[in-house]
């Protein structure tokens, strides 16, 4: 089993989630802000594409949220 598909990650991923929605914020608009597509906030939600930490702490600035609060 990879990483992907662990429990522990799927609940990183899940918190991810609700912090992009709790911010008011589309796949879009996250993507526009880190200058990717779409299509990269949508497999990393999906489970199909792995984050490093240092994309994370991107997101949970982007969140404005803690990253303590996301892992």
């Amino acid at each position: 089993m990879t990483s992907l598909h662990t429990k522990a990650y799927g609940e990183v991923i899940e918190r991810l989630k609700k912090a992009r929605i709790n911010a008011g914020l589309t796949q879009v608009e996250v993507a526009r802000k880190m200058k990717k597509p779409q299509s990269y906030v949508s497999k990393v939600e999906n489970r199909q594409r792995r984050l490093d930490i240092l994309e994370v702490r991107e997101l949970a600035n982007l969140y404005k949220v803690k990253l303590d609060d996301l892992i």
